[in-house]
């Protein structure tokens, strides 16, 4: 069997998602190889802002634009831990480049950057991430866990976080009323 690769993807959890972490949950897959994925989740705000950040990590925040943005809840994994996603790419130094024009950062050097009102134009902030070991993924969409979809960046840069699951179904062309929480059986 080819290997997939999910990078770039969605994943919509589907409506009988048990796990709590992930149901209803959206995910924006950053990376996906022969060692297993990792990824956000980008429809979970946490209830804090960058401004909150910014002062729990004693960073003079200068872009007031930024200062009511959410912080995201981004998985089970790491979960003290920041993840930026942004666009443009930057040169940060601890990067993982998603694509040409988008990158996740865990080095501290993008928040001090945004700080003095310089930084990447677009951000997503989220605490912890998702992962799956080598395979683990493969078996969950065989298991019907999950729908996925070539992401949009627009869905996570400028939709509001409540409408993210549902725009994701809307690039498959599905109605979440479409989705059933039972397996169908011939």
């Amino acid at each position: 069997m080819d290997r997939i690769d999910l990078s770039r993807n969605f994943l919509i959890a589907m409506p009988n998602m048990a796990d709590p972490i992930f149901a209803k949950s959206l995910t924006y897959v950053c990376d996906h190889n022969e060692y297993g994925a990792m990824g956000i989740i980008v429809n979970r705000p946490l209830g804090m802002d960058m401004r909150a950040l910014f002062q729990q990590i004693d960073i003079d925040l200068s872009r007031q634009d930024l200062a009511d943005l959410p912080i995201y809840f981004g998985g089970p994994v790491q979960t003290d831990r920041g993840f930026v996603l942004h666009e443009p790419l930057g040169n940060w130094q601890s990067t993982l480049a998603v694509d040409d024009e988008l990158g996740l950062t865990t080095s501290k050097d993008v928040l001090l950057a945004v700080g003095r009102g310089e930084g990447p134009q677009r951000m997503f902030v989220t605490l912890g991430y998702a992962g799956w070991e080598a395979g683990q993924l493969e078996s969950e969409l065989a298991q019907n866990a999950w729908l996925s979809v070539n992401a949009d960046p627009e869905v996570i840069f400028s939709t509001p976080a409540e409408l993210r699951y549902q725009a994701a179904l809307k690039l498959l062309g599905i109605d979440l009323a479409m989705l059933s929480e039972d397996a169908g059986h011939a």
